[in-house]
């Protein structure tokens, strides 16, 4: 079970990448003494399932504390975990194709693959998925997105995105619900350059929003976890992207849409930024705009000392979200 903190301890707003598939002597020793909230883990280190239970293993011996330990594990093109000694599964639209053709039988093809993923997570120590995409389809949607989202219909997203979340609760694993406000009307990749959505409020607020909304009626709420996405929303903010505004995270995510759990920033490494300053920066940035933790993902050593030496410890706000989260499924997993 995932630790809560202490806000008097707190650790750094930040979750890290690591280089390889072991924790190496400095890492150890740099993540001791910086001591982020977590860490997050790519294909790089991720090599077989006895030595990555070392790897998450070896976290939380460092860390002195059960931490979280992120993925993106979507399914489809967006998989870190990979055969042979994991099993492949299929991206969000075919679940949609699937629902859109059989409502009964799409909902139980979604439980059953959550189900087995979050199984291959859990048995490898890891406690959070950076999924699902809630992300609407539209016709300009960049192929970044394409199909990791499930539908072009908004509440089919909400329906299959909120299905996702319960089972994935039910099997102790944490979702990350992205990319908030909602990326799917971008025509770029974030990867590699700034996105600039030109939609109206009003427009966004009757699709986009709809399946984050939607996530927030139900019981487990509490527990989910979002990601703010690096795009600019021009008709909102035109000088900021949404992880870097608190137009956009206070106006809009915590109040229209209404979101009170733990936020995390996208990647901040990513190219979408790199007009907006170091990776220290950026992270500086995106929680003075209201971000409660910054994730940093390419495990660039020089980059993480960038953040560690400007970032704060989490907030007390930011800890009673991440504390609730936890708790949640800590006592719903008894």
């Amino acid at each position: 079970m995932l630790s809560t903190v202490d806000a008097e301890k707190a650790p750094l707003a930040s979750i890290f990448g690591l280089s390889g598939a072991k924790l190496t002597k400095d890492e150890r020793s740099f993540f001791a003494e910086a001591n982020p909230l977590g860490f997050i883990l790519f294909a790089r280190n991720c090599d077989d399932p006895a030595q990555l239970k070392a790897l998450t293993g070896s976290l939380h011996d460092c860390m002195g504390r059960e931490v979280p330990v992120l993925i993106d594990q979507e399914g489809g093109r967006v998989q870190r975990l990979k055969s042979p000694h994991w099993q492949d599964y299929p991206a969000a639209q075919e679940f949609g194709n699937r629902f859109t053709r059989n409502f009964s039988e799409g909902i139980q093809d979604v439980v059953g693959t959550t189900s087995s993923m979050a199984q291959e997570l859990t048995d490898s120590g890891i406690s959070v998925n950076c999924a699902p995409v809630l992300d609407v389809m539209y016709p300009e949607t960049h192929a970044s997105i394409g199909d990791r989202a499930f539908s072009n219909d908004p509440e089919m997203v909400a329906v299959l995105g909120a299905q996702v979340c319960r089972t994935y609760l039910q099997g102790g694993i944490i979702p990350v619900i992205k990319h908030m406000p909602g990326q799917g009307r971008a025509e770029s990749d974030s990867h590699e350059d700034l996105p600039v959505i030109e939609t109206a409020l009003e427009d966004m607020e009757k699709t986009d929003f709809l399946p984050f909304k939607e996530m927030l009626t139900k019981s487990f709420s509490e527990a989910i976890w979002g990601m703010v996405a690096h795009v600019i929303y021009r008709k909102i903010d035109a000088r900021a992207p949404a992880s870097c505004s608190r137009r956009v995270i206070w106006d809009v995510i915590r109040q229209k849409i209404g979101f009170q759990g733990l936020l995390l920033s996208d990647d901040i490494s990513m190219e979408a930024l790199k007009d907006y300053g170091d990776a220290g920066q950026r992270a500086e940035k995106m929680l003075r705009a209201g971000c409660d933790v910054a994730l940093h993902c390419n495990g660039d050593r020089a980059d993480m000392e960038l953040i560690a030496g400007r970032m704060q410890k989490m907030t007390n706000e930011s800890v009673l979200r991440y504390n609730r989260s936890v708790s949640w499924v800590n006592r719903n997993l008894k």
